[in-house]
Protein backbone atom coordinates (compact mmCIF):
# COMPACT_ATOMS: atom_id res chain seq x y z
CA UNK A 1 0.00 0.00 0.00
CA UNK A 2 1.53 3.01 -0.69
CA UNK A 3 1.67 6.41 0.93
CA UNK A 4 -0.77 8.83 0.95
CA UNK A 5 -0.01 12.57 1.72
CA UNK A 6 -1.72 12.95 4.84
CA UNK A 7 0.01 10.41 6.33
CA UNK A 8 3.73 12.76 5.35
CA UNK A 9 2.19 15.70 7.20
CA UNK A 10 2.77 13.79 10.50
CA UNK A 11 6.23 13.91 9.63
CA UNK A 12 6.67 17.25 8.30
CA UNK A 13 8.06 20.39 10.43
CA UNK A 14 6.56 19.83 13.73
CA UNK A 15 6.65 24.15 14.58
CA UNK A 16 3.75 24.07 11.72
CA UNK A 17 1.29 23.01 14.32
CA UNK A 18 1.72 26.19 16.69
CA UNK A 19 1.19 28.28 13.35
CA UNK A 20 -2.04 28.85 12.11
CA UNK A 21 -3.31 30.97 8.73
CA UNK A 22 -3.87 34.25 9.22
CA UNK A 23 -6.98 35.48 10.63
CA UNK A 24 -6.82 38.81 8.21
CA UNK A 25 -6.72 36.95 5.34
CA UNK A 26 -9.14 33.92 6.19
CA UNK A 27 -11.46 36.98 7.73
CA UNK A 28 -11.63 38.49 4.59
CA UNK A 29 -12.11 35.70 2.48
CA UNK A 30 -14.90 34.57 4.33
CA UNK A 31 -16.68 37.88 3.86
CA UNK A 32 -15.47 38.40 0.54
CA UNK A 33 -18.97 37.27 -1.17
CA UNK A 34 -21.15 39.56 0.60
CA UNK A 35 -23.17 41.07 -1.85
CA UNK A 36 -22.40 45.09 -1.99
CA UNK A 37 -20.12 44.57 1.24
CA UNK A 38 -17.56 47.44 1.94
CA UNK A 39 -14.00 46.38 2.79
CA UNK A 40 -12.09 48.16 4.97
CA UNK A 41 -10.11 45.39 5.94
CA UNK A 42 -6.58 44.90 4.23
CA UNK A 43 -3.62 47.10 4.58
CA UNK A 44 -3.16 47.75 0.62
CA UNK A 45 -3.34 51.81 -0.39
CA UNK A 46 -5.58 52.79 -2.98
CA UNK A 47 -3.35 54.58 -5.23
CA UNK A 48 -1.26 53.34 -7.95
CA UNK A 49 2.34 53.50 -8.55
CA UNK A 50 3.50 56.73 -9.65
CA UNK A 51 4.17 56.82 -13.38
CA UNK A 52 7.99 57.87 -13.82
CA UNK A 53 8.21 54.60 -10.91
CA UNK A 54 6.41 52.29 -13.44
CA UNK A 55 8.52 54.00 -16.18
CA UNK A 56 11.53 52.83 -14.82
CA UNK A 57 10.47 49.53 -14.68
CA UNK A 58 9.69 49.16 -18.05
CA UNK A 59 12.76 51.04 -19.48
CA UNK A 60 14.43 47.75 -17.21
CA UNK A 61 13.19 45.17 -18.86
CA UNK A 62 13.19 46.81 -22.81
CA UNK A 63 17.06 46.90 -21.70
CA UNK A 64 17.12 43.03 -21.00
CA UNK A 65 17.83 43.65 -17.15
CA UNK A 66 16.78 40.09 -16.85
CA UNK A 67 19.38 38.44 -15.20
CA UNK A 68 20.28 37.54 -11.42
CA UNK A 69 21.06 40.72 -9.71
CA UNK A 70 23.37 40.67 -6.53
CA UNK A 71 22.25 38.50 -4.02
CA UNK A 72 22.10 41.75 -1.70
CA UNK A 73 20.64 44.21 -4.28
CA UNK A 74 21.44 46.48 -7.07
CA UNK A 75 23.95 48.84 -6.11
CA UNK A 76 21.79 51.51 -7.19
CA UNK A 77 19.07 50.49 -4.93
CA UNK A 78 21.10 49.84 -2.08
CA UNK A 79 22.85 53.34 -2.59
CA UNK A 80 19.00 55.04 -3.14
CA UNK A 81 18.08 53.10 0.03
CA UNK A 82 20.63 54.36 1.86
CA UNK A 83 20.33 57.56 0.22
CA UNK A 84 16.76 57.77 1.45
CA UNK A 85 17.25 57.11 4.79
CA UNK A 86 19.94 58.98 5.48
CA UNK A 87 18.12 62.27 4.10
CA UNK A 88 14.58 61.69 5.35
CA UNK A 89 15.84 60.20 8.76
CA UNK A 90 19.64 60.91 9.41
CA UNK A 91 20.70 57.42 9.46
CA UNK A 92 23.66 56.35 8.23
CA UNK A 93 24.83 52.60 6.45
CA UNK A 94 27.02 52.06 3.78
CA UNK A 95 25.53 50.73 0.80
CA UNK A 96 27.80 48.02 -0.19
CA UNK A 97 28.16 46.43 3.41
CA UNK A 98 25.22 47.60 5.88
CA UNK A 99 22.06 47.55 3.25
CA UNK A 100 20.86 44.44 1.86
CA UNK A 101 17.17 44.41 -0.63
CA UNK A 102 14.39 42.07 0.29
CA UNK A 103 11.15 40.45 -0.84
CA UNK A 104 9.24 43.39 0.88
CA UNK A 105 9.65 44.08 4.73
CA UNK A 106 7.89 40.68 5.06
CA UNK A 107 11.25 39.45 3.62
CA UNK A 108 13.32 41.29 5.89
CA UNK A 109 11.15 40.20 8.80
CA UNK A 110 12.13 36.47 8.10
CA UNK A 111 15.71 36.57 7.05
CA UNK A 112 15.91 38.67 10.65
CA UNK A 113 14.53 36.64 12.68
CA UNK A 114 16.26 33.42 11.39
CA UNK A 115 19.44 34.56 11.45
CA UNK A 116 19.01 36.21 15.34
CA UNK A 117 16.71 33.02 16.95
CA UNK A 118 18.05 29.86 18.53
CA UNK A 119 15.11 27.70 19.51
CA UNK A 120 14.85 27.88 23.22
CA UNK A 121 15.21 32.19 22.43
CA UNK A 122 12.46 34.45 23.35
CA UNK A 123 11.39 37.27 21.00
CA UNK A 124 9.60 40.44 23.21
CA UNK A 125 6.70 41.65 20.96
CA UNK A 126 4.53 44.63 22.06
CA UNK A 127 0.65 44.11 21.36
CA UNK A 128 -1.80 44.85 19.65
CA UNK A 129 0.50 44.21 16.67
CA UNK A 130 0.72 42.44 13.23
CA UNK A 131 0.61 38.51 13.93
CA UNK A 132 3.62 37.77 11.10
CA UNK A 133 5.85 38.62 13.68
CA UNK A 134 4.24 35.70 15.70
CA UNK A 135 4.61 33.13 13.28
CA UNK A 136 7.84 33.94 11.81
CA UNK A 137 8.91 33.62 16.11
CA UNK A 138 7.59 30.59 16.51
CA UNK A 139 8.86 28.90 12.99
CA UNK A 140 12.37 29.70 14.22
CA UNK A 141 11.73 27.97 17.24
CA UNK A 142 11.71 30.75 19.54
CA UNK A 143 8.91 31.37 22.30
CA UNK A 144 7.26 35.15 22.36
CA UNK A 145 6.77 36.59 24.81
CA UNK A 146 3.63 39.26 24.75
CA UNK A 147 3.94 43.35 25.90
CA UNK A 148 0.22 44.05 25.89
CA UNK A 149 0.17 47.92 25.52
CA UNK A 150 -3.27 48.23 25.60
CA UNK A 151 -3.38 50.16 28.91
CA UNK A 152 -0.50 52.56 27.92
CA UNK A 153 -2.29 54.25 24.87
CA UNK A 154 -0.43 51.58 22.82
CA UNK A 155 2.66 52.28 23.26
CA UNK A 156 5.51 50.04 25.02
CA UNK A 157 6.54 52.09 28.17
CA UNK A 158 10.76 51.79 29.42
CA UNK A 159 9.73 50.20 32.74
CA UNK A 160 7.64 47.72 31.21
CA UNK A 161 10.36 46.96 29.03
CA UNK A 162 12.66 47.06 31.63
CA UNK A 163 10.39 44.69 33.87
CA UNK A 164 9.96 42.27 31.00
CA UNK A 165 13.81 42.00 30.27
CA UNK A 166 14.50 41.12 34.08
CA UNK A 167 11.46 38.35 33.94
CA UNK A 168 13.32 36.96 30.72
CA UNK A 169 16.86 36.26 30.68
CA UNK A 170 16.75 34.42 27.06
CA UNK A 171 15.48 37.24 25.37
CA UNK A 172 17.24 37.52 22.00
CA UNK A 173 15.18 39.88 20.63
CA UNK A 174 12.41 43.05 20.75
CA UNK A 175 10.29 43.52 17.94
CA UNK A 176 9.25 47.49 17.29
CA UNK A 177 6.59 48.37 14.46
CA UNK A 178 5.84 52.46 13.90
CA UNK A 179 3.87 53.97 13.03
CA UNK A 180 1.64 50.69 14.16
CA UNK A 181 0.03 48.42 12.05
CA UNK A 182 -3.18 48.12 13.80
CA UNK A 183 -3.22 50.95 15.96
CA UNK A 184 -1.55 53.78 14.16
CA UNK A 185 0.01 55.17 16.78
CA UNK A 186 3.86 55.90 17.05
CA UNK A 187 7.16 56.29 18.96
CA UNK A 188 8.63 60.21 19.03
CA UNK A 189 11.82 60.97 20.28
CA UNK A 190 12.03 61.27 23.63
CA UNK A 191 10.25 57.32 23.58
CA UNK A 192 12.92 55.93 21.74
CA UNK A 193 16.00 57.52 23.53
CA UNK A 194 13.81 56.36 27.03
CA UNK A 195 13.53 52.62 25.25
CA UNK A 196 17.16 52.61 24.18
CA UNK A 197 18.28 53.67 27.65
CA UNK A 198 16.70 50.08 28.83
CA UNK A 199 18.28 48.68 25.66
CA UNK A 200 21.63 49.89 25.46
CA UNK A 201 23.87 47.44 28.22
CA UNK A 202 21.73 44.72 26.90
CA UNK A 203 22.83 41.67 24.54
CA UNK A 204 19.51 41.91 22.71
CA UNK A 205 18.65 42.73 18.55
CA UNK A 206 15.95 45.81 17.94
CA UNK A 207 14.17 44.64 14.91
CA UNK A 208 12.55 47.68 14.26
CA UNK A 209 9.84 47.80 11.36
CA UNK A 210 9.10 50.98 10.19
CA UNK A 211 7.39 50.34 6.77
CA UNK A 212 5.02 53.20 7.19
CA UNK A 213 7.60 56.33 7.78
CA UNK A 214 6.46 57.78 5.08
CA UNK A 215 3.02 58.13 6.50
CA UNK A 216 3.77 60.32 9.81
CA UNK A 217 1.32 62.77 9.68
CA UNK A 218 1.64 65.80 12.64
CA UNK A 219 5.42 65.14 13.67
CA UNK A 220 8.77 63.76 11.24
CA UNK A 221 9.24 60.44 12.00
CA UNK A 222 12.35 59.67 14.16
CA UNK A 223 13.88 55.39 13.85
CA UNK A 224 15.32 53.86 16.76
CA UNK A 225 18.51 53.77 15.11
CA UNK A 226 19.05 56.71 15.51
CA UNK A 227 19.96 56.26 19.54
CA UNK A 228 20.96 52.19 18.84
CA UNK A 229 22.74 52.16 15.85
CA UNK A 230 24.82 49.21 16.85
CA UNK A 231 21.56 46.33 18.25
CA UNK A 232 19.33 47.55 15.83
CA UNK A 233 17.93 45.72 12.10
CA UNK A 234 16.03 48.44 10.24
CA UNK A 235 13.64 47.51 8.14
CA UNK A 236 11.88 49.71 5.64
CA UNK A 237 10.65 49.72 1.83
CA UNK A 238 8.60 51.15 -0.72
CA UNK A 239 5.33 49.27 -0.26
CA UNK A 240 3.36 51.95 1.66
CA UNK A 241 5.35 55.12 0.55
CA UNK A 242 4.54 54.61 -3.28
CA UNK A 243 1.65 52.27 -2.92
CA UNK A 244 4.16 49.12 -4.49
CA UNK A 245 2.77 46.07 -1.82
CA UNK A 246 3.14 43.73 -5.20
CA UNK A 247 6.46 45.01 -6.22
CA UNK A 248 7.85 42.86 -3.24
CA UNK A 249 10.90 45.55 -2.47
CA UNK A 250 11.84 45.80 0.94
CA UNK A 251 15.09 47.57 2.50
CA UNK A 252 17.12 45.86 5.66
CA UNK A 253 19.95 47.82 7.49
CA UNK A 254 22.00 47.15 10.02
CA UNK A 255 26.00 47.62 11.24
CA UNK A 256 28.06 45.34 8.70
CA UNK A 257 28.89 42.20 11.02
CA UNK A 258 25.43 41.83 11.30
CA UNK A 259 24.30 42.39 7.89
CA UNK A 260 27.14 39.79 7.29
CA UNK A 261 25.21 36.91 8.87
CA UNK A 262 21.92 38.31 7.44
CA UNK A 263 23.15 38.37 3.81
CA UNK A 264 23.39 34.17 4.25
CA UNK A 265 19.88 33.61 5.76
CA UNK A 266 18.77 36.15 2.82
CA UNK A 267 20.90 34.43 0.00
CA UNK A 268 19.63 31.02 0.84
CA UNK A 269 16.18 31.68 0.51
CA UNK A 270 15.74 34.66 -1.85
CA UNK A 271 18.37 34.59 -3.62
CA UNK A 272 18.04 37.96 -5.24
CA UNK A 273 14.55 40.06 -5.61
CA UNK A 274 13.24 41.29 -9.17
CA UNK A 275 15.73 42.82 -11.45
CA UNK A 276 12.99 45.23 -12.88
CA UNK A 277 11.54 45.89 -9.41
CA UNK A 278 14.84 46.67 -8.30
CA UNK A 279 14.78 49.00 -10.70
CA UNK A 280 11.55 50.49 -10.01
CA UNK A 281 12.52 51.05 -6.32
CA UNK A 282 15.93 52.73 -7.30
CA UNK A 283 13.37 55.15 -9.17
CA UNK A 284 11.50 55.55 -6.71
CA UNK A 285 13.59 56.25 -3.76
CA UNK A 286 16.15 58.72 -6.36
CA UNK A 287 13.52 60.85 -7.52
CA UNK A 288 10.21 60.12 -6.09
CA UNK A 289 11.65 61.10 -2.54
CA UNK A 290 8.20 63.32 -1.79
CA UNK A 291 5.88 60.90 -3.68
CA UNK A 292 4.54 59.84 -0.27
CA UNK A 293 3.15 63.64 0.31
CA UNK A 294 0.42 63.60 -1.56
CA UNK A 295 -0.93 60.16 -0.42
CA UNK A 296 -0.21 60.90 2.87
CA UNK A 297 -2.48 63.94 2.78
CA UNK A 298 -5.35 62.31 1.64
CA UNK A 299 -4.92 59.32 3.83
CA UNK A 300 -4.93 62.40 6.75
CA UNK A 301 -7.74 63.76 5.51
CA UNK A 302 -9.95 59.94 6.04
CA UNK A 303 -8.23 59.38 9.18
CA UNK A 304 -9.69 62.88 10.30
CA UNK A 305 -13.53 61.99 8.71
CA UNK A 306 -13.44 58.52 10.36
CA UNK A 307 -11.79 59.17 14.01
CA UNK A 308 -14.56 61.87 14.39
CA UNK A 309 -17.66 60.44 12.78
CA UNK A 310 -16.89 57.13 14.60
CA UNK A 311 -15.70 59.28 18.00
CA UNK A 312 -20.00 60.17 17.51
CA UNK A 313 -21.01 56.69 17.44
CA UNK A 314 -19.60 55.76 20.04
CA UNK A 315 -15.81 54.08 19.41
CA UNK A 316 -13.03 55.19 21.31
CA UNK A 317 -10.41 54.96 19.54
CA UNK A 318 -6.55 56.34 19.59
CA UNK A 319 -6.02 59.05 17.25
CA UNK A 320 -3.59 57.14 14.56
CA UNK A 321 0.04 59.47 14.45
CA UNK A 322 0.72 57.41 11.22
CA UNK A 323 -0.16 54.41 9.15
CA UNK A 324 -3.61 54.23 7.63
CA UNK A 325 -5.48 51.81 10.38
CA UNK A 326 -7.79 53.20 13.32
CA UNK A 327 -7.82 51.15 16.18
CA UNK A 328 -11.19 51.04 17.79
CA UNK A 329 -12.84 49.77 20.78
CA UNK A 330 -16.36 48.29 20.56
CA UNK A 331 -19.18 50.18 22.22
CA UNK A 332 -21.04 49.00 25.45
CA UNK A 333 -24.21 47.12 24.38
CA UNK A 334 -22.57 45.76 21.09
CA UNK A 335 -21.50 42.43 20.49
CA UNK A 336 -18.17 42.50 23.01
CA UNK A 337 -16.46 39.37 21.34
CA UNK A 338 -14.51 41.12 18.45
CA UNK A 339 -15.02 38.60 15.78
CA UNK A 340 -18.65 37.84 16.66
CA UNK A 341 -18.82 41.55 15.77
CA UNK A 342 -17.36 41.97 13.02
CA UNK A 343 -18.87 38.55 11.25
CA UNK A 344 -22.58 40.51 12.65
CA UNK A 345 -21.38 43.89 10.99
CA UNK A 346 -20.39 42.04 7.61
CA UNK A 347 -23.70 40.61 7.40
CA UNK A 348 -26.22 42.62 8.84
CA UNK A 349 -24.64 46.01 7.51
CA UNK A 350 -22.28 45.15 4.71
CA UNK A 351 -19.03 46.69 6.14
CA UNK A 352 -15.98 44.73 6.89
CA UNK A 353 -13.52 45.15 9.50
CA UNK A 354 -10.73 43.34 11.19
CA UNK A 355 -11.16 41.25 14.36
CA UNK A 356 -8.95 43.00 17.32
CA UNK A 357 -8.13 39.74 18.95
CA UNK A 358 -6.59 39.21 15.41
CA UNK A 359 -3.46 41.07 16.55
CA UNK A 360 -2.73 39.24 19.97
CA UNK A 361 -3.12 40.14 23.57
CA UNK A 362 -4.86 43.97 24.06
CA UNK A 363 -6.78 43.53 21.10
CA UNK A 364 -9.98 42.02 22.02
CA UNK A 365 -12.87 44.16 22.28
CA UNK A 366 -11.03 46.27 19.75
CA UNK A 367 -11.59 46.51 15.76
CA UNK A 368 -9.14 47.51 12.89
CA UNK A 369 -10.22 49.63 10.47
CA UNK A 370 -8.00 50.41 7.48
CA UNK A 371 -9.04 53.67 5.48
CA UNK A 372 -7.06 52.87 2.48
CA UNK A 373 -10.21 52.96 0.96
CA UNK A 374 -11.73 56.31 -1.00
CA UNK A 375 -13.74 59.03 1.17
CA UNK A 376 -17.32 57.51 -0.56
CA UNK A 377 -16.14 53.92 1.02
CA UNK A 378 -15.77 55.78 4.15
CA UNK A 379 -18.75 57.50 4.51
CA UNK A 380 -21.10 54.52 3.41
CA UNK A 381 -19.06 52.46 5.61
CA UNK A 382 -20.46 54.98 8.61
CA UNK A 383 -24.04 55.22 7.61
CA UNK A 384 -24.44 52.05 7.91
CA UNK A 385 -22.22 51.21 10.96
CA UNK A 386 -24.61 54.39 12.31
CA UNK A 387 -27.54 53.01 11.27
CA UNK A 388 -26.32 48.73 12.81
CA UNK A 389 -25.57 50.74 16.04
CA UNK A 390 -28.60 52.37 16.04
CA UNK A 391 -30.67 49.55 15.87
CA UNK A 392 -29.00 47.67 18.24
CA UNK A 393 -29.34 50.40 21.31
CA UNK A 394 -33.16 50.13 20.25
CA UNK A 395 -33.41 46.20 20.14
CA UNK A 396 -31.15 46.34 23.44
CA UNK A 397 -33.90 49.23 25.33
CA UNK A 398 -36.76 46.77 24.33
Amino acid sequence: MSIDSQSLVQHMNNRLAEIQPSDILAFNAEIANIPGIVRLTLGEPDFNTPDHVKAAAIDSIKNNESHYAPSNGTMALREAAANFLAKKYDVHYDPASEVIITAGATGGIYTALSSILNPGDEVLIPTPIFPLYIAIAKLAGATPVFMDTSKNGFVLSPAQLKQTLADHPKAKAVVLNFPSNPTGVTYHADDLKALADVLKDQPVFVLSDEIYSELTYDATHVSIANYLPEQTILLNGVSKSHAMTGWRIGIMCAPKAITTQLGKIHQFTVTTTTANAQAAAAEALSNGLDDAQVMKQEYQTRRDYLYGALTKLGFESAKPEGAFYLFSKIPAGLPQDSMAFCRELAHDARVALIPGSSFGPGGEGYVRISYAASMADLQTAVERIGQYVTEKATTEAK
